[in-house]
């Protein structure tokens, strides 16, 4: 099977971090063909991601002339602070524009959660708390309860991907244990290497959980109209719902 005989995804990376793209591809069934490009955040602040709307517009057209036949904008802060409803609206736009389909990150999210049934979520990020405020916000926006937005302290943006995993998951499980009534527990941010502690959480925890490229894998075999499920990452790949 050649590469691309099911279809070429452009992918538009937020960062230039390894290990997200290398998941993304991992992830993906034989014969999808993706074409990265890369926005070029580095310094992970709100200001930052408010700013790079006009770029991340100038790498889809890009990428569009390349032959794909879905975009994907992965990173969810650019979205996420704008506002509920900014990514579908964005999408919208450039679906109109370039006549394919575009998915954000936060697009693949909502609608896992609302695959797996989740209406009340605990979340963790690699954010501040101003800026996860702000997430929580746009969640609520988007139709979801918000238990909890916790940050992983003492970070720098461009070290997330060294962030221990079985850190990770201690954050996860300590968060939701602390929420009132969460019915699953949310990841945001594919810099760290959430992969490991999916299903682990799932298993432990007896919810489901949503991690940024399971998600994003998920929502781009839709668009694809695939169905390849890929054990050992949690629910949403195993059962592909």
């Amino acid at each position: 099977m050649y590469f691309g005989s099911r279809g070429v995804v452009g992918l538009v990376k937020p960062t230039h971090r390894p290990g997200t793209l290398e998941n993304f591809i991992r992830l993906m069934p034989e014969g999808v063909g993706v074409i990265p490009t890369h926005v070029g955040i580095s310094a992970g602040t709100e200001e930052e991601f408010l700013q790079v709307l006009a770029t991340i517009e100038r790498k889809v057209a890009n990428i569009v002339t390349r032959g794909v036949d879905v975009v994907v904008i992965a990173g969810a802060p650019p979205t996420a602070l704008r506002g509920g409803g900014a990514d579908y609206a964005l999408a919208k736009m450039l679906e109109e524009r370039h006549g394919i389909p575009v998915l954000t990150a936060t697009m693949a999210q909502i609608e896992a959660f609302r695959a797996l049934g989740i209406h009340r979520l605990a979340g963790i990020t690699y954010f501040g708390d101003a800026l996860n405020e702000k997430f929580a916000t746009f969640f609520r926006e988007s139709g979801f309860e918000v238990a909890a937005m916790r940050g992983y302290n003492n970070v720098a943006f461009g070290e997330v991907q060294k962030i221990p995993p079985e850190e990770i998951y201690a954050l996860a499980r300590r968060t939701f244990f602390e929420s009132e009534g969460a019915d699953g527990v949310y990841m945001l941010g594919a810099g760290w290497n959430t992969m490991p502690v999916v299903q682990m959480l799932e298993e432990d925890l007896r919810v489901p959980v949503v991690s940024s490229i399971p998600a994003q894998v998920w929502a781009t075999q839709k668009r694809l109209r695939i169905r390849a499920p890929v054990a050992g990452y949690g629910r949403l790949l195993a059962e592909m719902p």
